[in-house]
C-alpha cells in the first residue's frame, strides 16, 4: 500500500471513529433525556400515577410532550349556562372524545393521556360540570375529579321557618351565607310577594318548599326569586277562591295554612285540623295553637332547635303577637314555609262540628278529635 493510501485509509478511520464517537455521545445524552423524562414531566405537568412503572411513565411522559401544546392551548368561549354531564360508568376514552366532538378541548386523546399519566382516570366523577373557570385542557381534566356536581340540589322542607333555610346553606354547596340571605328575607323586595299579598316585613310563608337545583353561582337574589315564584304558582287561583269563600284574605289563608302545616304531624289530617281553626275562627275562639307559641319563643330556650317542644305554661304567657293563646286571629305571618296540601286543605277544609283536638295516645302522630271541651278533656291520654 503507498504511502497516499495509507493516509487516505487513516483519515477515514478518523472520521469512522470521529462519527461513533459523536454518535455514542448523541445516544448517551437521549439515554439520559429519556431516563430523566418522568422527571422533567412531573415539573411540566405534575406528578405520575404510583401506579404506573418507570416504563410506563417514560411512555406518558414523553406523549405529554408531544401533545404540550393541544394541552395548554387557551379553551374556545362557551356560555356559562352549557354543561358536560358524565354518566356513570361511562369509559375515560368516551368522555375524552366527547370534550372534543363537543368543543371543550382541542383534543381528546391528549387528555386521556394525561388523566392515565396522573391517575385522574381512576378519580372521574359522574354527574354535571360547568367549566366555568377552566383555562386550557388541563384544567378541565382536573376538575373531573371534582365529585361535586355544576349544579346544587337544596331541599326545603315544609315546616320550616325562614332560620331553617337559612342555617341549611353552609353545607349546600352555594357561597351564600345564612347572614345574607336573612338580611333580604326580612326586608323582602316587593318584586318578590304575590299578587294581593299587601306589604310584607318578612318572606315567612313565602319561600316555597321542595326540591330546587340551582347553579353553583347563584345569587341571594336569584334563590329567593325562584322560591317566591314557585310559591306564586302554588297559589293557584282555585285556592285563592276558597280562601275569599271562608272571609279570608291571601295573607290569612297562607298564615292559617302555615298553621296547619306545624300542627298536623299525619298529612292527611290537614283538612280535619283546618276545620277546627275554621270553626274556632268563626265563632271568635281564640286559635291556641301551640305551634304559634313555639314560633314567639325561637330558640331562646333551647340553641339547637327552633321550635321548642314541650311548651310549659310560661311559655303561653309570652307577650306577641304570635301567641294565639293570648291575642285573637291569626298571627301577623306565617309561621313556616306552607306545602300544598295545607294550602288546599285550608282553602277546602272538612265540614265538621269540631272546635278540639290533641295528640292521640298512640303515640303514631295521629290526633284525637272533640266538638265540646267535655268530650277533649275525655280524650286525654291516661
Amino acid at each position: 500500500m503507498t504511502d497516499r493510501n495509507l493516509k487516505r485509509v487513516r483519515r477515514s478511520s478518523l472520521v469512522l471513529a470521529g462519527l461513533f464517537v459523536a454518535m455514542c455521545g448523541l445516544l448517551s445524552a437521549a439515554a439520559v433525556i429519556v431516563y430523566r423524562l418522568p422527571e422533567m414531566a412531573e415539573n411540566r405537568f405534575g406528578p405520575a400515577s404510583p401506579l404506573l412503572g418507570r416504563a410506563q411513565k417514560i411512555q406518558y411522559a414523553f406523549q405529554l410532550f408531544l401533545k404540550e401544546e393541544a394541552l395548554l392551548a387557551p379553551l374556545p368561549e362557551k356560555a356559562d349556562s352549557e354543561k358536560f354531564e358524565i354518566q356513570l360508568g361511562e369509559p375515560v376514552y368516551s368522555i375524552t372524545a366527547r370534550l372534543q366532538q363537543e368543543g371543550w378541548v382541542p383534543d381528546g386523546e391528549a387528555v386521556r393521556v394525561f388523566l392515565i399519566y396522573s391517575g385522574l382516570d381512576t378519580r372521574v366523577q359522574a354527574g354535571q360540570y360547568r367549566f366555568k373557570d377552566a383555562q386550557n385542557s388541563l384544567d378541565i381534566a382536573r376538575g373531573l375529579e371534582d365529585p361535586t356536581p355544576g349544579d346544587v340540589r337544596f331541599i326545603v322542607l315544609a315546616g320550616w321557618r325562614v332560620e331553617e333555610i337559612a342555617a341549611a346553606l353552609p353545607t349546600s354547596g352555594l357561597s351564600i351565607s345564612p347572614e345574607e340571605f336573612l338580611a333580604k328575607a326580612r326586608q323582602p323586595n316587593p318584586e318578590w310577594l304575590p299578587e294581593g299579598w299587601g306589604e310584607a316585613e318578612s318572606l315567612e310563608g313565602l319561600l316555597a318548599p321542595g326540591e330546587y337545583v340551582f347553579p353553583r353561582e347563584t345569587t341571594v337574589d336569584q334563590m329567593i326569586s325562584a322560591m317566591t315564584e314557585r310559591m306564586e304558582s302554588l297559589i293557584s287561583s282555585e285556592i285563592r277562591d276558597g280562601f275569599a269563600n271562608h272571609g279570608l284574605s291571601l295573607k290569612q289563608g297562607v298564615t292559617l295554612a302555615s298553621i296547619v302545616q306545624r300542627e298536623a304531624v299525619v298529612e292527611d289530617e290537614q283538612a280535619r285540623i283546618a276545620s277546627v281553626f275554621h270553626n274556632r275562627w268563626s265563632v271568635g275562639m281564640k286559635l291556641d295553637s301551640d305551634p304559634t307559641v313555639q314560633y314567639a319563643v325561637g330558640n331562646s330556650r333551647l340553641a339547637n332547635t327552633w321550635w321548642v317542644n314541650p311548651i310549659f305554661v310560661e311559655d303561653l304567657q309570652i307577650d306577641s303577637p304570635y301567641n294565639t293563646y293570648i291575642y285573637a286571629g291569626l298571627p301577623p305571618t306565617p309561621i313556616c314555609a306552607v306545602s300544598e296540601k295545607a294550602l288546599l286543605a285550608v282553602a277546602f277544609p272538612e265540614i265538621t262540628a269540631y272546635y278540639y283536638f290533641r295528640a292521640g295516645c298512640e303515640g303514631d302522630g295521629r290526633h284525637l278529635f272533640a266538638e265540646n271541651y267535655e268530650d277533649h278533656l275525655q280524650n286525654a291520654c291516661q
